[in-house]
């Protein structure tokens, strides 16, 4: 999919730039301070990877969208809220607003009449509003594949910009969220303290060959098998090599 991108006025580049230095010395520091290495060893960590594959080839993320902009709003909608509860809302606004100038057009108020059900609905329709008013002056109307650009958008933090470059972009990238985090530390696959530690620490143990779905697989297992009160473990594909002392029986 191509974006295409307008040049950024000269006098706001050069803060830009000092923005994103900043975040990238931050992202280091965090995750230099929460990284630790794999527990597991890098033949079993393959396995891991090759079991999901042979049992889900193809994994999709749940929440329902129409293009690269439909899906870059419905991951901002889904902070803090279900996927299914996502989808009810955005089937009927995805309807009439499925671009930056349809969703401008439609407005706030008209938004939150759409979105109510979702938890934060303020400041999630004052997001994608704003962020598809800068998609329009910033890119053309089309969403950037780049990370750091999409982390320039109201309501776009590093999680919804991996996810969207994964799905939309086919990029590598590892979205961590409650359930992915909570595997990453309970299998010893990826042990961190922070969403950002555990991504790093994936990246450096995910085999290339499965990098692409990894993510994918991590948190359905999460959301389905490695449940966060109720782990089911009997039924668990990669029950004997996790490491988590407390299996269900």
């Amino acid at each position: 999919m191509r974006s295409r991108q307008t040049q950024m006025p000269s006098e706001t580049a050069p803060a830009v730039k000092s923005l994103k230095r900043t975040k990238a010395k931050a992202n280091a520091a965090a995750a230099s301070a929460g990284t630790q290495r794999s527990a597991l060893p890098q033949a079993s960590i393959t396995e891991i990877f090759r079991r999901f594959s042979e049992a889900l080839p193809e994994p999709k993320g749940e929440l329902e969208y129409a293009n690269v902009y439909t899906l870059l709003v419905a991951v901002v909608l889904s902070a803090q809220a279900t996927d299914v509860g996502v989808n009810k809302a955005t089937r009927p606004l995805f309807a009439i607003a499925d671009t930056p100038h349809k969703m401008v057009a439609l407005g706030e108020e008209k938004l939150m009449d759409f979105i109510k059900t979702i938890g934060l609905y303020r400041n999630k329709a004052r997001n994608v509003i704003a962020l598809s008013k800068a998609l329009i002056a910033e890119h053309g109307g089309e969403v950037p594949p780049s990370r750091e650009v999409l982390e320039t958008l109201p309501g776009v933090g590093r999680k919804t910009a991996n996810v969207v470059l994964n799905i939309a972009f086919g990029l590598p990238t590892i979205a961590v969220d409650t359930h992915l985090f909570r595997v990453a530390n309970r299998t010893g696959l990826a042990p961190g303290k922070t969403p950002l530690a555990v991504e790093l620490g994936l990246e450096k143990v995910v085999p290339a060959t499965y990098a692409r779905h990894a993510h994918h697989w991590l948190i359905l297992h999460g959301r389905y098998v490695c449940k966060a009160v109720k782990p089911m473990c009997p039924t668990c594909l990669i029950r004997d090599i996790c490491l988590f002392e407390d299996k269900t029986v």
